[in-house]
């Protein structure tokens, strides 16, 4: 603990501190001034606001640029690349609140060039995979890279063993392929026998969550209006945080549900996952109302 505070007073900030550990994707906080890196670094280790995740902590420096996450399937050999996604971190409108696991996400990422895309499979995900191969691992399934598009180029964030939250509801709407032949082939070795089809269309997740999220919430609220969403095209809810009870789906999380829907563009995408959002009620829900702002 004392190491941390004496090195955030040396580098000055802002400054990224991260638990050490699975935080449901809210342990990274980025500190704009010394009290809230002080701070942070007192919840985590003292505090223990995140269990033993935060028993250590990772320091680093703050990166500017876009973010975006790039997830592939691969069966430790051929890698297909899935189209680019972004989240929302932030709980409330204009990135402002704490960080949670993603409060939306949209796809594709207009700000990123196809020579970008590409160059971050040539310079990250190829190296990655065939590393992992000379050091005697097989990567198996989804690589799911966190990234900052600096000035500099792109530099990543993290690294997950699995689909993003919420960023993957997005790129599967887009996914004109049938996932089970996808897994198939990653689970035979034989990922560069599938074809695998893309639509063109642009893709908008909103996530509604429980009052109080990402802090203390309630749950087993009844949700209604999901039947009326159903009917919609080129509309899907994805469910989280939610449970059968009595016959009623209630809540059962933090964020409950990933309503996702396609588009022409990201406004159209955008206007239509809004409408299904309008259709769904339960008791204190909470959505940000500028998911898909590019």
């Amino acid at each position: 603990y004392d190491n941390a505070i004496e090195y955030i007073r040396k580098k000055g900030t802002p400054i990224v501190i991260k638990a050490d550990g699975l935080a449901a994707g809210k342990g990274v906080i980025v500190a704009t001034n010394e009290k809230e890196a002080t701070d942070a670094v007192k919840a985590m280790m003292i505090d223990m606001v995140y269990g033993d995740a935060g028993k250590m902590i990772i320091i680093e420096e703050c990166l500017t640029g876009e973010e975006a996450s790039f997830l592939v399937f691969t069966d430790g050999r051929d890698i297909i690349p899935m189209p680019l996604s972004k989240d929302h971190k932030r709980v409330f409108d204009d990135d402002k609140g704490p960080n949670t696991g993603g409060m939306g996400a949209y796809s594709p990422v207009p700000g990123i060039s196809d020579e970008m895309y590409l160059r971050i499979m040539d310079d990250i995900i190829v190296p990655v995979i065939e590393g992992l191969e000379r050091e005697g691992y097989t990567y198996e399934g989804v690589l799911y890279t966190g990234l900052m598009i600096t000035r500099d180029g792109p530099r990543v964030l993290e690294f997950n063993c699995r689909f993003g939250d919420p960023e993957a509801q997005p790129i599967i709407m887009r996914l004109s392929s049938d996932i089970m032949e996808i897994i198939e082939g990653v689970v035979g070795r034989r990922l560069g026998m599938v074809n695998v089809k893309w639509s063109d269309s642009a893709s908008v997740c909103v996530v509604m969550a429980s009052g109080g999220y990402p802090d203390k919430y309630r749950n087993g609220k009844i949700i209604s209006g999901l039947n009326d969403v159903a009917g919609m095209d080129d509309v899907m809810v994805f469910h989280a945080g939610s449970a059968y009870n009595n016959e009623n789906i209630v809540t059962a999380g933090g964020r409950v549900l990933g309503v996702t829907a396609l588009g022409e563009d990201i406004g159209k995408a955008k206007e239509k996952a809004y409408e299904a959002v309008g259709k769904i009620y339960f008791d204190g829900m909470q959505y940000r109302k500028d998911i898909g702002r590019v």
